[in-house]
């Protein structure tokens, strides 16, 4: 398989599991102060381990990531944040007062642990445009998360969307043969997105082993990696496991 190197590619750490330690135990106490760990916290120690974006997902059942965690994010950090949303009415309006740099539409089923699968953008197109032009008019970029499929890349154009992030969870559940396969899809869909004009990341069970295969995929933009750099820092600390991941990438150059 050829290596397409790409450009400089932007680590976004994703700190949702950062909340879900602290909703295990504070879930009706967030006043108080021993509300632990801090998702804004973790997102700080982040960038200073070379993060060039946070990522939060404000689900409709405020399973980890609440709405004071948002705004708290807003103003602390100093690279961007990039807000995971389903599109419903609620979060929406919260997005457009937040205003954060990025929104990635996402899909929401309440029986997942985390999200699973990508959105359907080729099926729900009437439902996504309205939503994808009050976050454009309101100065926010927007990414669809894809399953790396042509229908859902080229619905993604169609919409107008100025990201794709291409859902890496079946490469990574893969082995083998079968997880080659899965990152020629994914080849395939990043080389499509960026014929049709689209800005290409990706995301979702990406770890400190696969990634050298990830970095195959040509045009990536921005990788958003959470549940194995959270993972990595209950060893290390958040700083040094994104300084890890970050070194990772940097490797590639």
């Amino acid at each position: 398989m050829l290596h397409r190197r790409n450009d400089m590619i932007s680590l976004g750490v994703n700190i949702d599991h950062v909340a879900t330690i602290r909703q295990a135990r504070y879930r009706d106490m967030l006043d108080s102060p021993n509300a632990e760990p801090d998702p804004v916290e973790a997102a700080l120690a982040a960038e200073r381990g070379g993060a060039a974006g946070i990522t939060a997902h404000l689900r409709a059942d405020r399973r980890h990531i609440q709405d004071v965690d948002i705004f708290e994010l807003r103003k602390a950090i100093r690279t961007k944040l990039n807000l995971e949303m389903g599109n419903t009415p609620e979060i929406l309006e919260i997005a457009l007062k937040v205003k954060p740099a990025d929104v990635c539409l996402v899909p929401e089923n309440r029986e997942e642990v985390t999200t699973e699968g990508g959105l359907d953008c080729a099926g729900n197109e009437d439902a996504l445009v309205p939503t994808v032009g009050a976050l454009q008019d309101a100065g926010i970029r927007v990414s669809l998360f894809i399953d790396p499929e042509q229908e859902q890349v080229e619905a993604a154009a169609r919409l107008g969307a100025e990201f794709v992030e291409l859902h890496t969870g079946a490469f990574a559940n893969a082995s083998g043969g079968a997880q080659d396969d899965e990152l020629f899809r994914l080849i395939a869909a990043a080389e499509l997105a960026d014929s049709l004009g689209l800005r290409v990341n990706a995301g979702h069970g990406i770890n400190y082993t696969n990634i050298a295969k990830i970095l195959r995929i040509p045009h990536l933009a921005e990788l958003n990696i959470g549940h194995s750099i959270v993972s990595r820092a209950t060893f290390v600390g958040i700083e040094q496991a994104t300084r890890e991941m970050v070194e990772l990438l940097a490797d590639d150059e």
